[in-house]
């Protein structure tokens, strides 16, 4: 590994301009230690940084690279997009193309609406539910991230019927207080709180797959019993999907669960790298938006023809390879090497993965929640993250992020993060 003196140099001169350097803290290597290094390009599974070194990439910048980086017919839909304008603020035939996509593949999702990011799918969510249901309580689940908006950014209380607090500067305390957050898989807290405070609850929000705390699932049962209570008391059930949608399955984790949600917040893979974001749900609740109904959304860029194109070339790619099958083969190899790496070493660390979507926890025992994720050894995963870094391999630089695996991953890759993966947890 060469030294990251153009890295170095890149990141003082960002830190002149940029709080901290990035635009979005996880990049800052505080979970982690050291700095970051800067990215020149990135093509298939591989990134290469401004000073030379070439990595295996596991982030996939954060999930939308489930082809790999920069696959050509992406790059050629964009180009030929791009060709005829890169923006308009009118209503393009793209627009209309990802949106049947959607509500083909996703059956669940009668109307759709485009944004721009994640963030922006939640927080229009959250609006939509409000509006629809003329109630104003907001119920999230600790871990479960879904973006940065504020009345999302709460932690818990003292128990599962208190209010939550502001967990960022910024978030007024009375806001916060229309939130309330409860501990994943906890079906006993969740029957409790709709008992006591059903008819004030307009939406329950999750990711369904939790994959913001690094990556657990759902326990048998749990999800149903969310279904049935959100029904039961006439709030909106919002999965959060924008990680999972169009990665676990060609209709999203709520395909392989059978579960359908009234809102769906989704992005990254729709977008084929692109930012982008989009929510949708059944007509009768989507019919309450701006310009039919009375709950206002607007965005210059949303449907923006770039991104619509990019989207679309990537999804149609994905189906016509059937590439989901192919990312469950390449899920289980990865296992099973990092599973041998564990052996190897004499470590009984938990590793978790659905899919192409995986985390290693340095600590043992099960993880169904935040409080289980947060006994993780930070220090210990920092040390391996560096180690991993060295021999040319790139995790997310956090041990509460998920990794992700794409098409573009080959046998050889794999193989070559085992064997890092190996010597660094035997040192």
């Amino acid at each position: 590994m060469r030294p990251h003196t153009k890295s170095a140099a890149a990141f003082a001169e960002a830190r002149r301009f940029i709080p901290g350097g990035v635009n979005s803290p996880v990049r800052a290597f505080r979970g982690v230690g050291g700095e970051p290094f800067f990215v020149e390009r990135a093509e298939g599974a591989h990134i290469w940084d401004v000073d030379g070194n070439e990595l295996i990439d596991y982030v996939g910048t954060w999930g939308p690279a489930i082809l790999g980086h920069a696959p050509r017919v992406v790059r050629d839909a964009i180009t030929d997009a791009a060709s005829r304008g890169v923006s308009f603020g009118i209503p393009n035939p793209y627009e209309i193309e990802m949106a049947r996509t959607i509500c083909a593949w996703v059956p669940s999702i009668e109307k759709v609406r485009m944004v721009n990011s994640g963030t922006e799918a939640t927080m229009s969510c959250i609006r939509l539910a409000r509006g629809f249901t003329g109630r104003d309580l907001i119920v999230k689940f600790e871990g479960c991230y879904h973006g940065h908006v504020d009345a999302l950014l709460v932690k818990a209380g003292s128990g599962a019927l208190t209010h939550g607090q502001p967990d960022s500067a910024g978030v007024p305390a009375a806001l916060a207080e229309l939130t309330i957050t409860l501990p994943f898989n906890d079906v006993t807290a969740l029957r409790s709180l709709f008992m006591a405070r059903g008819s004030q609850i307009a939406a329950v929000i999750v990711e369904p797959v939790p994959a913001n705390a690094g990556l657990y699932l759902p326990r048998e049962g749990f999800l149903e019993v969310l279904r049935q209570q959100c029904s039961q008391y006439g709030a909106v059930l919002i999965f959060d999907e924008v990680m999972t949608g169009f990665r676990l399955a060609r209709g999203g984790y709520q395909e392989r669960c059978g579960i359908s949600p009234d809102l769906t917040a989704l992005g990254k893979v729709i977008g084929g790298g692109l930012p982008v974001g989009a929510f949708g749900g059944s007509a009768e609740i989507m019919d309450q938006l701006s310009p039919d109904g009375p709950v206002y959304q607007a965005g210059t860029l949303s449907g923006n023809p770039l991104a619509m194109s990019a989207g679309l070339a990537q999804l149609r790619e994905m189906d016509r390879v059937n590439g989901w099958a192919r990312l469950e083969e390449l899920g289980a190899e990865f296992e099973n090497g990092v599973r041998f790496a564990l052996k190897k070493a004499g470590r009984d660390y938990v590793f978790q993965r659905i899919g192409s979507m995986f985390c290693l926890y340095f600590t043992s025992g099960e993880i169904w929640n935040l409080a289980d994720a947060q006994r993780s050894d930070k220090a210990a995963f920092a040390r391996y993250f560096h180690a991993c870094l060295e021999a040319g391999i790139y995790f997310a630089p956090s041990q509460f992020e998920a990794g992700f695996l794409s098409l573009a991953h080959t046998p050889a890759d794999l193989a070559q993060t085992a064997a890092a993966a190996t010597t660094a947890l035997i040192a």
